[in-house]
């Protein structure tokens, strides 16, 4: 009874092959989160312009000496303070937009990264469930032969039967699955109807995986504050505190004096001197309503250092979690490497061997050959794993 099986191949039809590195520039390119900050900086931008923004003049008809109607014009200006204040919030706006861009270009990454990586393990599962699947089959068929021939018992005809049919339903969510992670990525990249495939097999990569991870886990710092300091969800954090306390400035800037100058007649229509200038003060009397803004001002900055402070609990505890999730898989993945993979594949061609040579029984039999499965299997799962937790790892470090 022969059982010597290869992997079967998923037909391919209108399939693009695509890059880690080329996934993630469409995804910058095309991501219309980017493109809303690209907007969002613009705005920005414009205001600043707009910073210098005295109140519209006021355009007077009055009749001074009781004979005829005069025109004249009035404008009241801030003093400079209150401008470069203006200015101030402004560019802090400004820096703001460009902090929430950063987040939004690390979370595209972060997220073509994963979708990635989700189409890899698709791959993976079906190439190794295509295999097993084949394998399967094959001993279904010689089962049928055996139980015909007398052979074996009908509750093993019965167990091998369902043990086909199980891989064969595994087979077909895996394929369901390889084509969501497709139009997952192809969403991320513009093109939902695209027919991705990786470079690269995930399997093929983990002892790759084994040497980088190594590396990486020995130069992280040990505190916290030092591996985030490149995170830009806190630079956006940090640069809303710098924006709210600039907002204190102009509300306290505001609270000052301005100057009303302007240019009437107030003559008879003979006078000599028939138009003359006037000056004045605009003064902040109501004063309730300036302690209010501020008030509000101090809060609205308070509540932004809170949203610092909280900001970086949650990251704090995000890396953590995510720094041991990576030497979790790390330990777990050099197992495998070393010793799993290479007894998986033992198992399953000596127990094919002893078993066409009558030694084992087909009990044994179907015993080794899921026991190898399961650890391939699980060597796949811990390699996805294990590339997620370095990538979350990856993106709270601002990489």
């Amino acid at each position: 009874m022969a059982l010597l099986l290869g992997p079967g191949r998923e037909a391919a039809h209108a399939q693009t092959t695509i890059r880690l590195d080329s996934a993630e520039a469409r995804s910058l390119r095309r991501h219309p989160r980017l493109r809303q900050s690209d907007r969002e900086i613009e705005e920005q931008r414009a205001l600043k312009r707009g910073s210098f923004a005295p109140a519209n003049p006021d355009v007077l008809f009055s009749a001074p000496t009781g004979e005829r109607w005069a025109p004249g014009v009035v404008q009241t200006i801030d003093l400079p303070n209150v401008y470069r204040r203006q200015r101030q919030v402004a560019e802090a706006g400004i820096g703001l937009a460009e902090r929430n861009r950063e987040v939004s270009r690390a979370t595209v990454l972060r997220d073509t990264r994963l979708a990635y990586l989700s189409l890899q393990f698709a791959e993976a599962q079906v190439r190794q469930l295509t295999y097993q699947d084949s394998l399967y089959q094959a001993l279904r068929v010689a089962t049928e032969r055996l139980f015909t021939a007398g052979e074996i018992t009908s509750l093993q005809r019965i167990s091998t039967e369902a043990e086909a049919r199980q891989v064969a339903v595994q087979l077909l969510q895996a394929s369901a699955d390889l084509r969501a992670a497709r139009r997952r990525l192809g969403l991320l990249l513009g093109e939902p109807t695209a027919d991705f495939i990786s470079s690269t097999d995930l399997r093929r990569s983990g002892p790759e995986l084994v040497q980088t991870g190594g590396a990486l886990l020995s130069v992280l710092p040990a505190e916290d504050s030092a591996a985030l300091v490149r995170s830009p969800t806190l630079a956006a954090a940090t640069q809303n505190v710098a924006l709210s306390q600039s907002g204190i400035s102009l509300v306290r800037a505001r609270r000052t004096p301005a100057l009303t100058v302007g240019y009437q007649n107030q003559a008879f229509e003979n006078s000599a001197l028939r138009y003359r200038f006037q000056f004045g003060v605009s003064v902040p009397v109501w004063f309730w309503t300036y302690r209010s803004q501020l008030q509000a001002a101090t809060a609205r900055s308070e509540a932004a250092g809170y949203q610092l402070q909280a900001q970086r609990l949650e990251l704090s505890s995000l890396y953590q979690q995510a720094l041991a999730d990576t030497r979790k898989f790390s330990a777990a993945l050099s197992y495998y490497e070393q010793t799993g993979v290479p007894q998986s594949g033992a198992i399953i061609s000596q127990s094919q061997r002893l078993f066409r040579a009558g030694e084992i029984s087909y009990l044994v039999l179907i015993q080794s050959l899921n026991q190898a499965f399961t650890i391939q299997n699980t060597y796949l799962t811990t390699i996805r794993d294990y590339r997620q937790a370095l990538i979350e790892l990856n993106y709270l470090r601002g990489e």
